[in-house]
């Protein structure tokens, strides 16, 4: 009997599938409602788990437990995992006190709305559309995906505006070359979430990530210091892969996929290669020097050892006043020469045109800040009923009972943080929880801090692009439905899904090659642990 391996029967096979998770996730509620739904399911599960006594041990409180005497010894039940009833009446309470707050101090609210409102001035004017049309004109449309993708990995440096920034002008970019907005859409998504850990650059996350895995290796071993760029070297690698893969599968997969998806609303034609007229080539000059001119303000400024921009000497620690400025920066450095491109070019007449613009960029992302706000409570009711913990805790220890080999261990690691973070979308949040948990656990079987780390990353960069409760999801799918209205969370999932299982399954190759090869992991980084 011969066996069929008609790629092009796989490929129809592939779109069955993709077809299928579009039209189950479609069935799914509004993103709103989703979050909505989830507050329930969070809300009655915690108040039956609520009256279980549970024997794990709080993570959280094991790090932050002072020392003990024996005059004092400490009770073990008082670190046990206690799931927080959410229906009593001092949590109902609690949440309409807070509500508010919980909805403005949402971490990606702010973000959004301040970078929104300079790059809605830069696109309302022209400038962002005339740097496109330059740019397309110099640049190989076969190479527009892989440019994508490795812009969107770079913006990780600049933490995460790269979604309120690079996404958006994925699709303005593949719709002004005459392909389907939704494809720049996903390869930018692809790089800026699904790669989120790879970087050329150091980035504040990995001081960050690093000064949690160093607290927990110190529960085991306390004069325990780990490299903030103890996986400078693996990530580093790991854009050459992120940027190969999303190109095969952005090309490959997803373009096949939406040939037959109408647009609603797309660039004007004439966007795509028509050469500027004198006077807009003119504005752009004159706005590009703009933007040159503010980073150089800014570079001068950021040089001084003593420079007000930097903590402890550094510009990307995570307390450095650099980059808690990234977002008001990009503000202002989009909406000056944004504004000097418009004046220029005639499309600035007055400064009613400069609030236009704001109030333009402000009316596309109302759906987000509905979807925000149920999100927002979700994310506060899930964290305080501590059933995260639980779970968390629970498959920490079935990979420590059932003793795998180091590299399967590192394998479940990967697994269990990909399950995680289907729940809780912060990755500092997700390892200020699950450190304490793997870290300690894998010293114990002879894993190092520093390649527990990297396994975290992996696994936690990969699912980001198919879970609806990341914060950052239905902005997305809000950015998708400026040109096609009907794009739900089934189509938006159906399209990240192979760039998640591609990245997941060769990112985790990646780590075991570059692991059996021996290749250096980071900086004063190893593999294995010895206890001193």
């Amino acid at each position: 009997m011969t066996i069929s391996r008609d790629p092009a029967n796989s490929s129809q096979l592939m779109q069955r599938f993709l077809n299928g998770i579009e039209w189950a996730g479609n069935k799914l509620p509004d993103p709103a409602f989703l979050f909505v739904w989830a507050i329930l399911i969070t809300v009655v599960a915690s108040h039956f788990l609520a009256s279980m006594t549970f024997e794990e041990i709080d993570p959280r409180i094991q790090a932050a437990a002072p020392q003990t005497s024996a005059a004092t010894p400490e009770k073990p039940a008082d670190r046990r995992i206690k799931v927080i009833d959410q229906l009593s009446g001092k949590s109902i309470v609690t949440l309409l006190a807070g509500m508010v707050k919980t909805f403005t101090d949402f971490p990606p609210l702010g973000v959004v709305l301040v970078a929104l409102l300079g790059v809605g001035v830069a696109e309302h004017t022209g400038f962002i559309q005339a740097m496109l049309r330059a740019m397309l004109r110099i640049t190989p449309i076969q190479l527009l995906t892989p440019m994508l993708i490795l812009v969107a990995l770079l913006s990780h440096s600049a933490g995460d505006t790269g979604y309120v920034l690079i996404i958006p002008l994925g699709a303005v970019m593949f719709s002004a070359a005459g392909r389907h907005p939704l494809l720049g859409i996903t390869a930018a998504f692809a790089g800026v979430s699904g790669g989120f850990s790879a970087n050329f650059l150091p980035s504040s996350l990995d001081p960050l990530l690093q000064g949690f895995t160093q607290q927990a290796a110190q529960l085991i071993q306390p004069d325990l210091v780990v490299n903030p760029l103890c996986n400078y070297w693996f990530m580093t690698a790991s854009c050459v892969f992120i940027v190969g893969i999303g190109w095969f599968v952005t090309d490959r997969i997803i373009e096949p996929r939406l040939k037959h998806m109408p647009v609603d609303e797309s660039i004007d034609g004439a966007l795509a290669m028509d050469s500027l007229s004198s006077r807009e080539a003119f504005g752009l000059t004159c706005g590009l020097l703009t933007l040159l001119a503010g980073l150089a303000v800014l570079l001068v400024s950021a040089m001084p050892p003593d420079s007000p921009l930097r903590a402890n000497g550094s510009l990307t620690d995570h307390n450095a006043p650099m980059m808690k400025a990234i977002v008001p920066l990009i503000f202002f450095l989009f909406l000056f020469p944004g504004i000097v491109y418009g004046v220029i070019s005639g499309s600035v007449k007055s400064h009613r045109d400069v609030v236009q613009g704001m109030t333009k960029s402000m009316g596309t992302i109302s759906y987000y800040l509905v979807m925000a706000f149920f999100a927002a409570q979700f994310t506060a009711i899930f964290s305080q009923s501590n059933i995260g913990v639980l779970l968390a805790v629970k498959g920490a220890n079935f990979l420590a009972a059932i003793q795998l080999p180091p590299q399967i261990t590192i394998v479940g690691i990967i697994l269990l943080t990909t399950a995680v973070n289907l729940l809780i979308g912060s990755a500092s949040a997700k390892w200020a929880l699950l450190s304490p948990i793997f870290v300690p656990m894998l010293m114990s079987l002879g894993i190092s801090p520093e390649l527990t780390q990297a396994a975290y990353r992996i696994g936690d960069s990969s699912t980001n692009i198919i879970t609806p409760l990341m914060p950052y999801f239905p902005l997305v799918v809000a950015y998708s439905q400026r040109y096609v209205k009907s794009t739900g969370l089934g189509t938006m999932i159906s399209l990240m899904l192979p760039y998640s299982l591609s990245f997941l399954i060769g990112w985790t190759v990646l780590l075991l090659l570059w692991w059996t090869l021996g290749l250096p992991l980071g900086v004063q980084a190893d593999y294995l642990f010895s206890a001193k």
